[in-house]
């Protein structure tokens, strides 16, 4: 009897375990399945995305060869010379930034060990406007301190104008970006009414060309005139803060010169 029951017991063991490999089985083909079945819509995604970035630009060369390859070419230099200030602009301004409180802790440790020339030399081996003021007034502090005042307000004006340089042609850019838009239209007008006059009658057909031609040249130009300004105002942004970090730094250099006069 216990043979019996020992022999249905490995019996039953063998059939659980059958069950559990044709389950285990089963989960691998559905397993399978489902990712053969997503790989292809993934696919089918990233062919979907491929092909809207392809649309969109199709539709840009279009558009840019129906505004007429003289002022669309004119108002893409204008984007191109304009940007390319914009960044160099840009990368100027920020390597000028740097952390003026670590400066000017330097100075006055500088200043306490070594005196001036232990000061200039941490100013000679920073880089940024604040940094080169600083040596010109430190320069002259053998001087005085109201000759090392007028020395760093006399350079802070040259450290001025070379952040702002290039500025002017960015904001010309700016400007003339819609004007080439406009002047765009005003052609795509005339033509216009050039066929109308050819034709001796008022057609749909005739007007259009002309009138498409006119609105692609100004949102042209608008649209180069708004990514310039953004650039522009970013930079302007970026000086004014420069400035002000250059103005306190200035008062706090004098007021360590006066303090290092002093101890003296």
């Amino acid at each position: 009897m216990f043979g019996a029951s020992g022999f249905a017991v490995a019996q039953d063991q063998t059939n659980s375990d059958t069950a559990t490999t044709v389950q285990s089985d089963s989960a691998s083909v559905d397993t399978a399945a489902t990712q053969e079945a997503a790989a292809p819509a993934a696919t089918q995604q990233e062919q979907g995305g491929g092909e809207e970035g392809g649309v969109l630009l199709k539709q840009i060369k279009a558009k840019f060869i129906e505004g007429g390859a003289g002022f669309m070419g004119s108002i893409l230099l204008t984007l191109i010379f304009g940007l390319a200030l914009a960044i160099e602009r840009i990368i100027y301004l920020n390597l000028a930034t740097t952390n003026t409180d670590k400066l000017l802790q330097k100075v006055e440790d500088a200043l306490e060990s070594g005196g001036i020339d232990a000061a200039k030399e941490v100013c000679r081996n920073t880089r940024g406007p604040v940094a080169s003021i600083f040596y010109q007034g430190l320069d002259r502090a053998h001087e005085g301190v109201d000759m090392a005042e007028k020395s760093v307000i006399a350079y802070g004006s040259v450290q001025m104008g070379l952040l702002e340089k290039n500025l002017s042609w960015i904001a010309l850019f700016i400007a003339i970006a819609p004007m080439l838009g406009f002047m765009g239209t005003v052609i795509g007008m005339i033509d216009a009414f050039d066929k109308i006059q050819v034709a001796g009658t008022v057609s749909a057909q005739l007007v259009a060309g002309g009138i498409k031609v006119a609105l692609i040249t100004t949102v042209s130009g608008l649209i180069v005139a708004i990514i310039l300004q953004i650039f522009y105002n970013y930079i302007l942004s970026k000086i004014d803060s420069i400035t002000v970090q250059m103005e306190d730094a200035s008062i706090s250099l004098i007021d360590l010169l006066v303090k290092y006069n002093a101890k003296k």
